[in-house]
């Protein structure tokens, strides 16, 4: 089969391109730590935030706990339309593993300056985790259309420095 020098030329050039966007993102995954959100594990979304049934059930301000020096675990229940809990504060330095669900519709969860964008599925755990190494306020927002108050379902992570 014959192909013209100029298409074939361009065949080339296109699969080249396409081998380099495919590097790019393989060594940009790698290089900053991407992480794909995958099931933690599954809930009842009945149940999951009765008292004393899951750590999502727990009083608002033990659903952060430190697990070590700088470790933390943050148990986030989004429901509609509020994120419990809607503040959470943590040091400098400190990384954070983020389990989130719900229990009544869709959400979305996406922690303004850093990587960790999860579709929340009423039922199912979603776990990323994220280190903070610099001080301030990270948004946490529903990006997920959940309903006619979405626009007010948000929260703050708030990472103070020690020193």
């Amino acid at each position: 089969m014959h192909i013209d020098r100029t298409e074939r030329t361009y065949m080339i050039i296109a699969g080249a391109l396409i081998a380099v966007f495919f590097g790019l993102v393989v060594v940009s995954s790698l290089a900053y730590g991407i992480q794909v959100p995958a099931p933690e594990a599954r809930v009842d979304p009945q149940t999951v935030a009765t008292p004393g049934n899951s750590p999502w059930g727990d009083p608002i301000d033990e659903r952060v706990r430190e697990l070590a020096p700088g470790q933390y675990e943050a148990f986030i229940l989004a429901q509609t339309w509020v994120f419990l809990p809607n503040v959470i504060e943590v040091p400098v330095g400190s990384t954070v593993t983020f389990q989130v669900t719900s229990k009544d519709v869709q959400h979305g969860f996406n922690l303004s300056g850093t990587n960790i964008n999860m579709m929340i599925i009423p039922g199912q755990v979603s776990k990323l985790t994220a280190t903070f190494n610099e001080p301030g306020e990270y948004a946490f927002i529903c990006n997920e259309y959940c309903g006619i108050g979405h626009q007010t379902m948000f929260g703050r992570l708030i990472v103070t420095d020690e020193g």
